[in-house]
């Protein structure tokens, strides 16, 4: 009887197994991810959202002692009130009414708008506000809430039956109106959320809390009959009292406040609307002050000639309140309306002088444009003047200590950017700037690297990546001390396999009073004196080396400038064996090696904690489970609080799978196989192979099923029936096509071993690197059956001195110095071009392959996927070529991702699953076609 049971149990699991469907390409939309989460102060709400990939997101709010918790249909980023009583947050349109509007083209004022949601968490009433633009509570202080409306609804119907005809006259006034009318102010609600009382203010552009929460500043427009009240204005939020901070009409922003809430300061310009330069001013106002007074103009003593406050410039209080530091730029010249547009030339002029490429100036025009040079002012100088600290020479610096120290970091790349088109990066000089009398002093020149200030500011450190070695610069004595000298640990990336100099592994932070400083190597933290006088220690005993795992330090709290002796601090930790990751605790003060606290066949994002209590939110899943969103006070004892994608459960998913295996070379490798959740031994697979690089250490990540931009869409092949490997990669300096046939070839190799490997029905699928690789592999080798390339580079002779049109620069660095790992000029070594370029194997090939090239492409030359398809064709080989239309390197309209999905699909199922061909496959889509068929209709002709 026993065995019957069992017999039929077993009976009923296959049966119901075996009803499990595959993914098909309906599902994308509806999937869920996991957004932004978030802490009450004291720990004891959690919020949440839960987004579809493309619909209605949802915010959850759970209280996180007991089981009470809200859902809010269509909300997310939400905020809470210092007090922890009250949440607000946004609440989307729905997605329908959205692409309704889109549909019917209405303009940007009439689409659908976001709504304001606030909840009481005590009674968890929630209470919608609609068309709300923005809202902010104060950081500190009692539950009280701003919020900006968007503007009312313009409900007048225009007859085309009564119109008038209007002159020119008419037409240019109503123009201005209409640009008024935009740069007019809108609502400003204040509500007291715990006495409910709210007080409205007409035709406010910006706003600021102070930081207790006690002054609201805001400034008005007024509207177009001039008789509401127009200026900035400040209210106390306590007394109710409004001052009057500036009268008239003007453009006012960048309110800003010091860290005690006693002083404000902000730009303002009263010059006419259409005034095409404005002519800022700085303004200040203090607690003791019924108005604001101009701080800073432009005649002001230390302004150079021809310079003025730029309206682009941040302020800055410092710490401690007595320095303001701001933004002064050139005056810029005025447009000559003269000119008649359809009379003049419109040319780029390319200089080999310029420092950088036009492309690269376009590309930065509008940040050019907006640049300015930080400037500082002592408030309480008796003597007013301005020093600026930056120029044109010396353009970028940071503020030290908070602004307190005497000095600021500046640095520059003048007369060293040339060469950042061929090695990718600029060479930098480092300054100590005076911020009293402006004068600066050089500490650092040509690095290749970067240096930040220590919290305190007696010390600046930096990695030199020509030596390799962390050095600090001591601001008292001058003194430069190397750190890391005569050690046989290597801080820096010991897998480098790029022609470049290797990069760091960083830094965790510093001890509290300048007395230490945290470095990493590979595996683990050291503890370096910044004066060399102690010798280093390794914080975490060495144990992620014994080991084989990689420490990291977790930032919890993000306002914390340092640690203190008394930190405990919360390490991430990543086996590289296994691949597994968890945390480990691990006190600075202790010689103790790190406590483990858990460590799991899953991947967890980072931790956030709540910044009064001890506890900690973060979400954690796998290949197999979705991530879910959890709560716990030590991590060892976990509450979940989400449960997305319930769906998954009816689908065929799949396994994720560490495989390892030794190259033809005798390098170890290791790459991920993934099977279907309904695997069986005793079939064949066909078998997908996916690479970029190196991506094993993604074993436990989850890969949704989704239109993807370019990447192979893993789980939905695998839920179809597929095998995917993805093999990781090592690289030698000159050969990067040898390179991929050693590791790629070999670990199919490895695979086809197995008995249920189908080795007659492998495709290959890269995208960008990972296309390059796809094309040379398939002249190299006829054991692949199919491949996809998206982006490749086939002839690196006409791609070398390309542009990257994203960024404006030149492609050369990407050869002599990073991925494409050539390590020479084309006139040093023309042979590995050559021989690293497939276009002049194309004759070899034998594997059918789709090519996808967008002539929007930013990275890779789009006409390098010309040059492929239009050998392979003449060629006579089976070769598609996918052009989207204005799309870029990597697929960024849905419509698009999901077409895609499709193509490829139906491509590999011909060649690997013997389906049937699509038309588009078999006879085209002719331009007279285009838009009106997509051809994904299936048929019994053949491609070939």
């Amino acid at each position: 009887m026993q065995k019957k049971i069992t017999l039929l149990f077993l009976l009923f699991s296959t049966v119901a197994f075996a009803q499990k469907k595959p993914l098909d390409h309906s599902v994308y939309d509806a999937w869920e991810s996991i957004g932004s989460k978030q802490f009450s102060k004291n720990g004891q709400w959690a919020a949440y959202s839960v987004l579809q990939q493309e619909g209605d997101a949802n915010l959850y709010l759970h209280q996180t002692l007991t089981s009470q918790k809200l859902k809010v249909q269509r909300a997310s980023s939400a905020i809470f009130s210092a007090d922890a009583k009250y949440a607000a947050f946004t609440i989307k349109p729905f997605f329908k009414e959205t692409r309704m509007a889109k549909i019917k083209k209405k303009k940007a004022d009439d689409m659908p708008k976001d709504s304001l949601g606030i909840v009481n968490l005590t009674s968890l009433a929630v209470t919608k506000i609609p068309r709300v633009k923005s809202f902010k509570f104060p950081e500190n202080g009692m539950a009280i809430l701003a919020y900006n409306l968007e503007k009312a609804t313009d409900t007048t119907k225009k007859n085309p039956g009564n119109e008038v005809k209007k002159d020119i006259a008419d037409f240019l006034a109503d123009e201005e109106a209409s640009a008024s009318k935009n740069k007019e102010g809108t609502d400003l609600i204040v509500k007291n959320l715990f006495s409910n009382v709210e007080r409205t203010f007409k035709f406010v552009t910006d706003y600021a809390f102070s930081k207790d929460g006690k002054q609201l500043v805001f400034a008005c427009s007024g509207s177009k009959d001039n008789q509401s009240p127009k200026g900035v204005f400040i209210w106390n939020t306590e007394t109710g009292i409004l001052k009057t901070l500036v009268k008239g009409k003007g453009t006012f922003k960048n309110f800003v406040f010091d860290e005690e809430s006693e002083k404000l300061a902000f730009l303002g310009d009263l010059s006419p609307e259409k005034s095409e330069i404005k002519d800022f001013n700085i303004y200040y106002n203090s607690i003791t002050l019924d108005t604001a007074q101009i701080l800073v103009d432009a005649d002001i003593p230390g302004m150079p000639s021809k310079h003025s406050i730029s309206g682009d410039g941040n302020l800055n209080f410092s710490k401690d309140g007595t320095r303001l530091f701001f933004g002064i730029a050139p005056i810029k010249n005025l447009k000559d309306t003269t000119l008649i547009d359809f009379e003049n030339a419109k040319l780029d002029i390319w200089g080999y002088k310029d420092d950088y490429l036009q492309p690269m100036q376009l590309k930065n025009l509008d940040r050019e444009l907006k640049k300015n040079y930080l400037t500082a002012i002592e408030i309480y100088n008796s003597d007013p003047r301005i020093v600026p600290l930056t120029d044109v020479k010396i353009p970028n610096a940071s503020l030290v200590s908070q602004g307190n120290a005497n000095y600021v970091l500046a640095t520059t790349d003048y007369g060293n950017r040339m060469a950042s088109q061929w090695t990718g990066n600029s060479l930098r000089d480092y300054y100590l700037v005076d911020v009293k009398t402006g004068i600066s002093k050089k500490i650092i020149e040509k690095l290749d690297g970067n240096a930040t200030a220590s919290p305190n500011g007696e010390y600046i450190i930096f990695y030199d990546k020509k030596d390799k070695f962390w050095k600090t610069y001591q601001v008292i004595t001058g003194k430069t001390t190397v750190l890391n000298s005569n050690m046989t640990v290597k801080f820096y990336d010991e897998d480098n396999d790029v022609p470049d100099e290797p990069n760091s592994y960083g830094i965790a932070g510093w001890l509290e009073e300048d007395k230490g400083i945290l470095v990493y190597d590979r595996y683990d933290i050291w503890q370096f004196s910044p004066d060399g006088k102690n010798a280093p220690k390794n914080l975490t005993a060495n144990f992620g080396r014994t080991n084989n795992i990689t420490f990291r330090v977790q930032n919890l709290d993000t306002e914390a400038r340092f640690f203190t002796k008394k930190d405990i601090l919360w390490l991430s930790a990543f086996d590289n064996n296994t691949k597994e990751n968890g945390f480990f605790r691990k006190a600075i003060n202790d010689s103790k090696a790190p406590e483990l606290v858990v460590m799991a066949k899953a991947k967890f994002s980072n931790l956030t904690k709540a910044k009064d209590e001890e506890l900690f939110i973060y979400d954690k899943g796998n290949y197999v489970n979705s991530p879910d969103v959890y709560v716990s006070k030590d991590l060892k004892a976990a509450v979940k609080l989400s449960s997305t994608n319930p769906q998954q459960a009816d689908y065929n998913w799949g396994t994720a799978e560490l495989v390892k295996w030794t190259t033809p070379k005798g390098y170890k490798s290791e790459g991920i196989l993934y099977k279907p959740e309904n695997f069986d031994p005793s079939k064949k697979y066909p078998m997908i192979v996916y690479f970029y690089e190196k991506l094993s250490e993604g074993l436990y990540n989850y890969n949704a099923p989704a239109p993807t931009p370019s990447r192979l869409n893993i789980p939905f092949f695998v839920s179809n029936g597929y095998l995917v490997f993805a093999p990781d990669i090592s690289y030698e300096t000159g050969y990067p096509g040898k390179s991929a046939e050693e590791f790629i070839n070999s670990g199919v190799e490895s695979l086809k071993k197995n008995t249920w490997v189908d080795g007659t029905k492998i495709g290959i699928q890269g995208q960008s690197w990972g296309g390059y690789q796809v094309a040379h592999l398939i002249t190299a080798t006829n054991m692949y059956a199919a491949a996809w390339a998206g982006a490749p580079v086939v002839n690196m002779t006409s791609a070398y001195g390309g542009i990257r049109w994203e960024s404006g620069m030149n492609r050369q660095f990407q050869y002599e110095k990073t991925q494409s790992r050539i390590g020479a000029t084309l006139w040093e070594k023309p042979e590995l071009y050559i021989q690293n370029s497939p276009l002049f194997s194309l004759p070899k090939v034998t594997t059918p392959v789709v090519i996808m090239s967008n002539d929007a492409d930013g990275a890779v030359p789009w006409y390098q996927g010309i040059e492929m398809f239009t050998a392979l064709k003449r060629l006579g080989k089976p070769s598609w070529l996918l052009n989207y239309n204005n799309e870029a390197h990597n697929l960024v309209q849905r419509q698009n991702k999901k077409d895609i999905q499709i193509r490829e699909q139906q491509f590999f199922d011909y060649y690997l699953k013997g389906a049937k061909a699509p038309i588009w496959m078999t006879s085209g889509i002719p331009a007279t076609e285009k838009g009106k068929t997509w051809g994904f209709e299936l048929t019994d002709d053949k491609p070939e």
